[in-house]
């Protein structure tokens, strides 16, 4: 792709390469990683490496630990998976980010060896942006390549400040992250039509701008999940205790009407899953979006939405997906999801699904393999759309030619 700096751009012969990583996996309670599709996309980046004879310190963050360091945000059962993965034993696990025991493993790394921080995050100036963090870790390479879509929205230390470290030539993109922005690019400016945008999730507010962008490249927009009542409440519809955001019921009228302008067709759940309370003991029912009783909301679509949303994605030829149609980590709000994933997976189209959420909502139904892409990265896949420069693939572009 032109544009970015690849990792087959750069000599990393013989060299110490930082790569920072998606490892950010969902775990159960018991500490095993439940889908690993993160930790498996990062493979093909490191065997290159592994094949130019270079030594690797791999780093990731995982989760949102609050206070420093904490044993249910640990990489440790990254490093697990990752020797299986890779078929090495040999894999090295530092109990700490740029401590005395990294810094004692990364200094004892032969040619072909394999380094895994503890978790960024658990250094506070991770977050920050922060340069001398930045510092310490850019000590760990001679060469920093990101292979970390998922985070490239976000302008923290090992994404963005550590690159100030590292020369023009010392400093790429992975492949995973190649693909990630060569596919979102590719598809917004050629997309396949009908192209039918299936967009859901809690907010509105995080979800405005890419609304904005995509009502004008695609033939229809289905929307789903908590988000879909600002839109219904937007038409005068009382829709109970739902999730509204009321700030933004002017800003959803506005996109319906743009989207009635443009041709573009527009819709909405007509029935949903209604419950007193979020949890998974509620007493629950079907009604229609005008009827959902005082004191009562909608946690998930109705089957006749769903049966809508399915003749709507009928004639589709590409679909991106971003963002569940319910409280799908609670079994009985997780049915319309689910559905849709499946109605996704059967279309005769090109189907992505932006990451994050909506990955774990593939990946429950069983339909990943049924995808044309899936996204490692939920916010950063949004931003592309919403034509955003994102801050961790700014210092990879390639100067342009004075």
């Amino acid at each position: 792709m032109s544009g970015i700096r690849s990792i087959k751009d750069i000599d990393i012969a013989g060299k110490k390469v930082f790569i920072r990583c998606d490892f950010n996996v969902p775990l159960d309670g018991f500490m095993n990683i439940t889908d690993d599709r993160r930790v498996s996309s990062a493979i093909p980046t490191i065997r290159y490496c592994l094949d130019q004879g270079c030594s690797l310190v791999l780093a990731s963050h995982l989760g949102r630990p609050k206070e420093g360091r904490d044993e249910k945000h640990s990489l440790l059962p990254v490093a697990k998976r990752l020797r299986r993965l890779l078929g090495r034993d040999d894999i090295v696990f530092a109990n700490d980010v740029i401590g005395a025991d990294a810094q004692a493993k990364v200094a004892a790394l032969a040619p072909g060896g394999i380094v895994l921080l503890e978790n960024l995050r658990f250094e506070k100036g991770e977050t920050k942006n922060d340069i001398a963090l930045a510092k310490a870790l850019a000590a760990f390479g001679e060469v920093y390549i990101n292979d970390a879509f998922g985070v490239c929205h976000r302008a923290h230390t090992s994404v963005e400040a550590i690159t100030t470290f590292f020369e023009e030539d010392k400093k790429a993109a992975g492949f995973l992250l190649q693909k990630e922005i060569q596919f979102s690019q590719n598809l917004l400016k050629r997309p396949t039509r009908p192209f039918v945008a299936v967009v859901g999730g809690s907010k509105v507010s995080g979800k405005l701008q890419a609304l904005h962008n995509l009502i004008h490249r695609v033939d229809k927009i289905i929307v789903g999940g908590g988000m879909a009542f600002t839109f219904l409440k937007a038409q005068g519809i009382d829709v109970g205790n739902s999730l509204v955001e009321d700030e933004l019921i002017e800003e959803a009228k506005k996109i319906m009407e743009e989207a009635k302008r443009l041709g573009v067709k527009f819709y909405l759940p007509v029935d949903v899953v209604a419950a007193q309370t979020c949890t998974k003991d509620a007493t629950m029912k079907f009604v229609t979006t005008q009827e959902i009783p005082h004191g009562w909301m909608g946690l998930d679509i109705g089957p006749a939405s769903m049966r809508l949303f399915r003749e709507a994605l009928s004639d589709a030829q590409t679909i991106l997906w971003n963002g569940p149609m319910g409280v799908f980590e609670i079994e009985k709000f997780s049915k319309g999801s689910i559905k849709m994933s499946h109605a996704i997976a059967e279309a005769h189209a090109t189907t992505v699904v932006g990451g994050g959420d909506t990955a774990d909502v593939v990946a429950r139904a069983g339909d990943a393999d049924e995808m044309t892409f899936i996204s490692t990265g939920g916010g950063a896949s949004l931003e592309l759309i919403e034509g955003k420069e994102l801050p961790g693939v700014r210092p990879l572009r390639l100067k342009k030619p004075e």
